[in-house]
């Protein structure tokens, strides 16, 4: 069954997981671990490195928020989200490519240390906000996207950098409450907009959805806390 979230109180939970150290170097590769235990400083640097117009804005709750422009659009993003429908977790919540690359990249060193817990649970966590993170990556768009597997964390960063908001764009990441909640606290699921259907509902394309899989699926505004609104290319 999907996973919607990773709260406050299941961390504990998933950091102990039934994954030792074999499990994850068969899913990461041993030397993927060492190479990827990034610090935040490391991050930035890489960063700056790859796109020499970055200005780094401020620090929130510990993570490096980041204002960078991307020569990518929100046309681009949705495509590769929407050639992501049908992927699947397996029986254990797991084995998707988002977990598997978030569990080996930079961010999640960042986010082991924020939250507790060791890279191996990601790779049976909740993936919604991965899948989020994993198509700004490939695109390109990430350092718009943003990228963490903590659903409230990642709209707490949109809102950082003061570009969260109630207005659904196409390409906007949405956060969701199922029952109704409009605070930060309250995300339990996030997704990609795709339009606003101007009738009370929008589509979207999200991933740990259904019973574990990336689907298109209309949902009704009722349930949106907000909208994070990456600066793509016009």
């Amino acid at each position: 069954m999907a996973k919607h979230r990773i709260s406050a109180a299941s961390k504990t939970t998933i950091a102990r997981a039934v994954l030792g150290a074999t499990v994850i170097a068969s899913a990461l590769g041993a030397n993927a671990v060492a190479a990827n235990a990034d610090t935040a400083t490391g991050v930035a640097a890489a960063t700056a490195a790859r796109h020499p117009d970055t200005a780094i804005a401020a620090h929130k709750a510990g993570d490096r928020v980041e204002e960078t422009k991307v020569n990518v659009t929100a046309d681009q993003v949705l495509a590769l989200a929407r050639a992501q429908v049908g992927t699947s977790e397996n029986s254990y919540g797991g084995g998707t490519k988002y977990q598997q690359w978030y569990a080996a990249s930079k961010r999640a060193a960042e986010t082991v240390a924020r939250d507790g817990g060791n890279r191996a649970a990601y790779l049976n966590a909740a993936w919604c906000s991965m899948f989020v993170s994993w198509v700004g990556e490939q695109t390109g768009a990430r350092p718009q996207v943003g990228w963490d597997a903590y659903t409230v964390a990642h709209a707490k960063w949109f809102a950082a950098n003061h570009r969260f908001g109630t207005v659904a764009k196409p390409g906007a990441v949405v956060f969701f409450s199922w029952d109704g909640g409009k605070s930060l606290s309250d995300i339990q699921h996030v997704g990609f907009v795709v339009k606003d259907n101007q009738n009370g509902t929008i589509s979207t394309i999200e991933g740990n959805t259904g019973n574990g899989r990336v689907e298109e699926r209309i949902r009704p505004k009722s349930q949106v806390v907000g909208y994070g609104y990456p600066q793509y290319r016009a």
